[in-house]
């Protein structure tokens, strides 16, 4: 009976911790690259976000980060200098690809960064 009892306390205790134990993250999330284009200079900025499955709402949120970052913070950045002294009026923006996976999405930005060599983008 004490057996049959330290079995039984046993085997929760080991269904507990296999039930609260965490997710693993997912490794392939998807992410936008996107273009921010100051339509007043033509200066760009690429960029990258996690967009999940609402791709346009995450790239709207990530931009309004942008604008929100230049007019509250004194970043010293070519950017948000930029939204500073045109307004965020002044500037567009579209995605550039999806990409499945957090690498494969910064290298893709590395890259477009190093192919197009945007004024925007601080080094």
């Amino acid at each position: 009976m004490q057996q049959r009892l330290h079995n039984l306390l046993k085997n929760s205790f080991l269904l507990y911790n296999t039930c609260m134990t965490k997710r693993k993250r997912r490794q392939d999330t998807k992410h936008a690259v996107y273009v921010i284009t100051n339509v007043v200079t033509s200066e760009q900025y690429i960029g990258i976000t996690v967009c999940g499955q609402a791709v346009a709402k995450a790239l709207k949120v990530r931009i309004q980060k942008h604008v929100r970052r230049a007019v509250t913070e004194n970043k010293d950045w070519a950017l948000c200098n930029s939204i500073r002294e045109h307004g965020p009026e002044s500037f567009t923006y579209g995605l550039v690809q999806t990409v499945r996976g957090r690498k494969p999405a910064h290298a893709l930005e590395r890259e477009l960064i190093a192919q197009y060599n945007p004024a925007l983008n601080t080094r």
